[in-house]
């Protein structure tokens, strides 16, 4: 059965260098500073990668491929949850697409191939948003936002 499929994108500016937004998203210190989890990777074209927890557990959260690894303006890797790596169905996709734009770099993320209503789009839904927040106060004051904070009830 084909499912309806879906995707998200979300565009943020930082002021920062492509080189530096690049190692961000690549580089385990760098990651675990403001998204709480370690990527994990050799970062080579069809290398696995996988997206650790950054405390005592060390818990695989997810796992994928690099599909795509052009440093620094562009990677593309496959995403699934670690307990469905098994099922091909399982896996979206997701861009990471780095340019200069005066003296900032627009990062635009595209997550697709999400299926419409699923666990998985809806964490992506509410979970790019704050974690590329949190990717942008790191590389422009060298402080992350805390990504597991809860919204406060009205």
């Amino acid at each position: 059965m084909n499912e309806e499929k879906t995707s998200f994108v979300y565009v943020t500016y930082i002021v920062s260098t492509p080189e530096k937004v690049f190692e961000a998203i690549t580089k385990p210190e760098m990651a675990s500073r403001y998204w709480g989890h370690e990527n994990v990777s050799e970062w080579k074209q069809g290398s696995s990668w996988q997206h650790v927890r950054a405390n005592e557990t060390r818990k695989v959260q997810l796992v994928g491929k690099v599909i795509e690894i052009n440093p620094p303006s562009r990677l593309v890797i496959s995403w699934a949850n670690e307990s469905q790596s098994a099922d091909p169905e399982a896996y979206s996709r997701v861009t990471f697409e780095i340019e200069p734009y005066d003296d900032m770099v627009r990062l635009t993320v595209t997550h697709d191939d999400l299926v419409v209503g699923s666990g998985m789009a809806n964490g992506v839904i509410k979970g790019w948003p704050i974690v590329l927040s949190s990717m942008k106060s790191y590389l422009e004051t060298g402080q992350g936002l805390d990504i597991f904070a809860k919204p406060k009830a009205a």
